[in-house]
């Protein structure tokens, strides 16, 4: 392998040879003499094996050792030592009785403490990725080279003179490591690189050639881990070549990597000072330990996330809120160890700027919420999910603080404590709160959802995912006391709506709400989506998927009333609907309807795209998948002299057949995208011809 290098460059390398084994070199000369005396000696009985004679030191240093001292022979005494040895390799083969000498040339028998001083010589980064490719040996010894244990590109012009080979073995190895040449300094210091390995691709191997890859190519700025092996995966020692080659590292993602521990994020710690974003998930070997040393070493951090990290708890986070004045956001799930302590410890700093924190499924009480809810101050995003040991008065509390006056977003999932009470608390104690999402909150009901809507003047977003107690009452009064500034509103999968008409009083409408999302509730009928569509007359965007129960007589009332026109509509699922619907759509939002979702509506047919085809200008993207339509359908649609659209899917649409080539072909001048799955009467043979015409079209069949 090293006679495939150039001339030149094999120049060089012999240079930085001499250069190092200068120091080695009367130590190997006494160890081959003593070799070779000691086996011609040998009688022919006697094998070599793995318990070599012990070279050079002094015999007996101990007087109770001279007894060791025994002659084999007439020619000299040997030296037995009372335990093994550790074979030196040296370019020798044994045959019978004979040494003798192997006169091919090889670097290989250097051992790695020389190599190593050969190969930080180097002059660029050119020739260590060269040598990289040599071996594994060498791939492990460059990559263990620190950037700072490079030396710099000699300025001499020849390299055979003598005086400048002194100077260079006689200069301290301290003064080598200011000396980094110009070049390597730049290249190395941008960190604009990034680097993803994933299963059996993540090893150390992987890691070593990244280190000495990125060094000479603008620097490694981010390095992501993923579901490394345990058994052959990324170890502490892939972690301590990135460290020690890659000090431009900013951001660093181990996720599912079981075999990196507290050394690796030492080494981290003490090579890559410049880390601002640090994600552990399933990381089972880290502890405080490590951390802590990041927080120590990596005044820039700004992001952390640890999620299912059995071993880091308090500690290591009251560190983080000590050393890290910088940190911005931070985000613990499911680390049993973390506890109010850890909470107290992030925030209770006074130089503290944490803006976005993320506490999901920790065994934290009140004390932690109320701690957020007077230090928070600086906080605009804030999710808790899972915290089952609050109660209603950490909420209470954090709400009547005060604290969260910068509070914009605010996310809860599955906690106990949110109550109508806690709930109308956080209303008050967020005057800009903006966004807010509550998920599999149990206790939530109409009364507290609607004094939330009074209470939060800056609402814009409200979403409620599973809350069951929330009924038709709660939604209306929302709607009508939300503010001026309420301009999305999202329903999921919320039961406890049924669709009973109430006799309900003159409610004001909500003029600002533009987004309407009602999914996967099964009581949402047509009366409920009458009366929610009266009290929305700008909608822009409307998202019914899921809701079966709805028929004409409930969305004409909304289609009627929105006075904006429509842009986008998502009618998947909605079964009971007709071509009425489509045909009032198309002549009252025509002109403005871009997007429109009719997926599983079964009773559209081909009058639907007539109407469309002549009236929706704008549409791009239309979803037909398993609706009642046939070829006629297909051409009429292409007879649409203006329109534009670009995706189109007739998945599953079993009346289509080979007939609509000619008219998908012609649709196919705009065409980006065209879904054909499931269109049993289309045989392979068409799409093959249709692709041929549609080359810029993604087709799938």
């Amino acid at each position: 392998m090293f006679l495939n290098l150039s001339s030149s460059f094999q120049q060089q390398l012999l240079h930085c040879f001499f250069t190092a084994a200068f120091f080695f070199f009367f130590f190997f000369f006494f160890v081959i003499v003593l070799a070779i005396q000691s086996c011609r000696c040998l009688p022919s009985s006697i094998t070599v094996g793995d318990d070599d004679f012990y070279p050079g030191g002094s015999f007996h240093a101990n007087p109770m050792d001279s007894g060791l001292l025994f002659s084999v022979g007439s020619c000299m005494d040997v030296y037995c030592p009372p335990r093994k040895r550790s074979r030196i390799t040296a370019p020798y083969i044994f045959r019978e009785d004979k040494l003798e000498v192997d006169n091919r040339p090889s670097i290989d028998v250097l051992p790695d403490e020389c190599l190593f001083e050969i190969l930080r010589r180097l002059p660029g980064g050119q020739e260590r990725g060269a040598c990289a490719r040599v071996s594994k040996r060498w791939l492990m010894l460059l990559s263990s080279i620190r950037r700072t244990e490079i030396c710099p590109r000699k300025s001499s012009q020849s390299l055979n003179e003598s005086s400048k080979l002194d100077k260079e073995l006689t200069a301290p190895v301290s003064d080598d490591v200011e000396m980094i040449s110009a070049e390597d300094r730049e290249l190395g210091s941008d960190g604009y690189l990034t680097r993803c390995l994933e299963g059996k691709k993540a090893t150390d191997i992987s890691l070593a050639a990244i280190a000495v890859g990125t060094s000479s190519r603008g620097g490694l700025g981010k390095l992501s881990i993923r579901e490394s092996s345990s058994s052959r995966g990324v170890t502490n020692l892939g972690i301590s070549k990135i460290a020690h080659g890659c000090p431009s590292l900013r951001v660093l993602s181990l996720w599912n990597v079981s075999a990196v521990g507290d050394g690796g994020l030492l080494e981290i710690a003490q090579g890559c000072h410049m880390l601002e974003k640090l994600d552990l998930c399933q990381c089972p070997s880290i502890s405080d330990k490590g951390l802590i040393a990041i927080a120590e070493n990596c005044p820039n951090l700004t992001a952390l996330t640890v999620e299912s990290c059995a071993k880091i708890g308090n500690e290591s986070l009251q560190a983080i809120g000590r050393f890290c004045p910088k940190l911005q956001s931070i985000s613990i799930k499911d680390c049993p160890l973390v506890g109010d302590q850890g909470v107290a410890g992030l925030l209770s700093s006074s130089t503290s700027i944490l803006s976005k924190i993320k506490l999901q499924s920790l065994y934290i009480t009140d004390f932690s919420l109320a701690v957020i809810g007077h230090y928070g101050k600086a906080i605009t995003s804030l999710i808790l999910g899972g915290l089952q040991n609050v109660s209603e008065k950490g909420f209470w509390v954090m709400g009547n603080a005060k604290g969260l006056q910068a509070l914009m977003s605010l996310t809860i999932t599955s906690c106990r404590g949110i109550t109508d009470v806690s709930l109308e608390a956080m209303g008050k104690g967020c005057p800009n709160l903006k966004q807010m999402c509550l998920r599999k909150c149990c206790f939530v009901s109409d009364n507290g959802l609607i004094a939330f809507a009074k209470a939060a003047g800056s609402l814009e977003s409200l979403q409620l995912e599973e809350c069951n107690r929330v009924t038709q009452l709660g939604v209306i009064g929302s709607l009508s006391n939300c503010g001026s500034k309420l301009k999305s509103l999202s329903l999921v999968k919320c039961m406890g709506i049924k669709d009973i008409v109430v006799g309900a009083p003159m409610l004001s409408p909500c003029y600002s709400l533009r987004s309407l999302s009602i999914r996967n509730c099964p009581g949402f009928g047509s009366a409920s989506m009458a009366m929610v569509g009266k009290l929305c007359p700008q909608l822009h965007h409307v998202d019914l998927s899921g809701l079966d129960g709805i028929t004409d007589a409930g969305l004409l009332p909304l289609l009627e009333s929105c006075e904006a026109g429509l842009a986008k509509v998502n009618l998947s699922g909605c079964s009971n609907l007709t071509d009425e619907v489509v045909l009032a759509m198309a002549r009252l939002h025509g002109e403005t309807l871009e997007l429109l979702n009719l997926d599983g509506c079964r009773k559209i047919t081909d009058a639907s795209l007539v109407a469309i085809a002549d009236n929706c200008l704008l549409l791009n993207d239309l979803d037909l998948s398993k609706c009642a339509i046939t070829d006629s359908g297909i051409a009429a649609l292409s007879c649409g002299e203006k329109l534009n659209l670009q995706i189109l899917s007739v998945s599953g649409c079993s009346k289509v057949s080979n007939k609509s080539m000619p008219s998908l072909c012609k649709l196919g001048k705009t065409l980006l995208g065209l879904n054909l799955q499931h269109c049993n009467k289309i045989s392979s043979s068409s799409v093959e011809l249709l692709m041929e015409s549609l080359w810029r079209c993604d087709i799938l069949f």
